[in-house]
């Protein structure tokens, strides 16, 4: 098999991937415009080849690099990254050289959220009420329908960059007078909790896979308001929770690939916000393993390569995600948390620059079967003052940091 892996070397704990892809006897054929020396060891070991591209975002460049790989070993069967912003390009060179899985013409359904929304109906799933807005005089039709306040998002975005909730007239009109050259969809506000439906199907479009995370606030809000974040995957499935994420993979026939459902918690039942096809961001895919005792990276290898999902599992821990921010004043110490957490704590790192204003600047994995204790922990994390030093960012590794893998 020949399976081109766009940029192996980010997001770090991503290299995982790739060497149990190459562990199946795989070519692993990677595209990257990293330089071929910064790859950590482990990845270059990994790799078949590597295809050093100068500018990511210039197709050509990703198509000359595919063709130089079809020259050299044959055809390509597949191609991925697991990173939100390269979906829309792997379907683009999926399609144009015929690989296995989503294409150009399905992308869209799965990226653009007025186009989620129909199949979210589809599926049969409730749907926050939504629709895209180019003018302010529609917008006033449209609060005038669902009531403030709202949120106002890129229709295709990544993450919760550029999204906003919309309180009252004077920001809505103070939204319009700098409002981005990008189409964006207005949605009435949901009151509820934020809940996943994660995991992975197999080619036949079987669960092999699933679980559900937990967050203490929204993205948006911790983005908004530069704030810390803690989220924890659970032991026992909601079952409405389950029974929703399935109809939305069969709307979407989901084969091949990872999937992370977002929806909303509320005291009617779940509405579905969006969706992303591929694996939950940060450190999720650790958790994954953390929680279950089992290899995802090595299972998915399976999935792709074979079809099978070999591991038997059972969600035997809650893992729960607590990040801190450089600027918060914390009442424990980095020292204190892992003297106080002991073998409590799975992980620790900083993590990469980009992804800290959504899940902070560093953070720790802990796992528990005890749901109160992780609640506990993150408090204890989370506890600050506003009369006390800083807290030193933990000098560590960016990758390994304090890692009992």
């Amino acid at each position: 098999m020949n399976y081109v892996y766009l940029s192996p070397h980010f997001p770090p704990n991503f290299y995982h991937f790739v060497v149990e892809l190459r562990k199946t006897g795989a070519n692993v054929l990677g595209i990257g415009d990293c330089a071929y020396d910064q790859l950590r060891p482990e990845l270059k070991a990994a790799l078949t080849e590597y295809y050093r591209v100068d500018d990511m975002h210039n197709y050509n460049s990703l198509v000359k690099a595919c063709g130089h790989f079809t020259h050299k070993y044959g055809k390509l069967d597949g191609i991925d990254s697991q990173s939100e912003y390269w979906l829309e390009t792997e379907a683009q060179l999926r399609s144009d050289f015929n690989m296995r899985g989503v294409k150009a013409d399905q992308i869209l359904d799965m990226k653009c959220k007025s186009l989620m929304k129909q199949k979210f109906i589809e599926a049969g799933v409730p749907v926050a009420r939504g629709k895209v807005i180019e003018t302010l005089a529609e917008a006033v039709k449209f609060v005038e329908e669902v009531k403030l306040p709202v949120v106002a998002k890129p229709d295709n975005g990544v993450g919760a960059a550029a999204t906003y909730k919309i309180t009252s007239k004077e920001q809505l009109e103070a939204f319009f007078a700098k409002k981005p050259d990008t189409p964006y969809i207005f949605e009435e506000f949901i009151p509820g909790d934020v809940v996943t439906f994660d995991g992975l199907c197999d080619w036949d479009g079987n669960l092999v896979f699933y679980t559900s995370h937990q967050y203490s606030q929204g993205i948006m809000e911790t983005v908004n308001d530069k704030d810390h974040v803690f989220y924890y995957s659970v032991r026992n499935m909601p079952k409405d929770l389950e029974e929703a994420g399935r109809k939305v993979l069969k709307a979407y026939d989901i084969r091949g690939r990872f999937f992370h459902l977002e929806f909303f918690k509320t005291k009617k039942g779940i509405v579905a916000l969006e969706v992303n096809m591929r694996p939950p961001g940060g450190l999720s895919t650790d958790m994954f393993n953390y929680a279950c005792d089992i290899n995802v990276y090595k299972e998915w290898a399976n999935v792709v390569t074979a079809n099978k999902f070999e591991a038997k599992w059972d969600r035997k821990y809650h893992v729960c995600y607590i990040s801190r921010k450089f600027n918060k004043h914390y009442v424990h110490s980095h020292d204190d948390v892992l003297a106080h957490m002991g073998t409590k704590i799975a992980h620790w790192e900083i993590m990469p620059a980009l992804f800290r204003d959504a899940i902070g600047d560093y953070a720790y994995l802990l796992r528990s079967p005890d749901e109160a204790e992780i609640k506990e922990m993150a408090a204890y994390i989370h506890a600050e003052h506003g009369h006390h030093q800083a807290d030193v960012a933990p000098q560590a590794h960016p990758v390994a940091a304090g890692s009992k893998k």
